[in-house]
């Protein structure tokens, strides 16, 4: 049985229920972060979880595509600007985030109905997954522009294999691939929408890609970013 007030819910048989005063007190917080003039255009729910101390965000926008962030301290945190700006609110312990949602926790401190909206502001300013990605292959670009000659021509034949093999399919189902690096035998590929998001990408599909460029590349290794 799920109760559902307004943006909040939550699920009595987790081993933490909240009490009812804390879910009247939750339940007023969304109504009034939702009913100001500044909307929180990237949230589009909050949950409670098992745990009293952490709060689970579900966003209208991807904040990655199938790779899992996990930050216990801001030193951990600091190549991500988006852990690094909420560890940078006081009483933040730690931050999980894949896809669709971020569960923020704190150290049991500070009051929710405060903490909550300091922590709003950091994901309503965080690039979606698609603004990222965009970037990546930018940057990644420029890095596979720089590869030596030798490396240009294997990196050409990998690409016609992919362009041959792998990436029909994947931009069937919504998703796209593409190639970060190559340095030795390691190559580097970034998955894009749909695909990022299925297990399958991250596992099976990625061997099979490592097996179908053994053919031509005995030695390589596929790494998804």
């Amino acid at each position: 049985m799920t109760i559902q007030r307004g943006l909040y819910r939550a699920t009595p048989s987790c081993n933490y229920s909240y009490s009812n005063q804390s879910l009247i007190t939750l339940v007023i917080l969304f109504a009034k972060l939702h009913t100001k003039k500044t909307k929180m255009p990237k949230i589009a729910d909050i949950e409670g979880t098992p745990n009293k101390n952490a709060l689970k965000f579900i966003l209208k926008e991807p904040l990655t595509w199938g790779i899992a962030r996990s930050y216990d301290n801001a030193q951990a945190a600091k190549d991500d600007p988006l852990a690094s700006a909420l560890f940078d609110i006081d009483h933040v312990t730690n931050v999980f985030y894949i896809d669709h949602w971020i569960t923020v926790t704190q150290d049991g401190e500070a009051n929710w109905q405060d903490l909550a909206r300091e922590i709003a502001d950091p994901i309503r300013a965080a690039p979606a997954a698609s603004a990222q990605s965009a970037e990546t292959v930018a940057a990644a670009n420029d890095i596979l522009a720089s590869l030596s000659p030798e490396d240009q021509i294997r990196l050409e034949k990998i690409n016609i294999l992919l362009d041959e093999e792998v990436r029909p399919y994947l931009q069937h189902d919504g998703g796209d691939l593409h190639i970060l690096g190559l340095e030795g035998n390691i190559l580097r590929i970034h998955y894009q929408g749909a695909c990022g998001t299925c297990p399958s990408s991250i596992s099976g599909t990625l061997r099979g890609i490592e097996n179908m460029l053994k053919t031509i590349e005995p030695d390589i290794q596929v790494i998804a970013s």
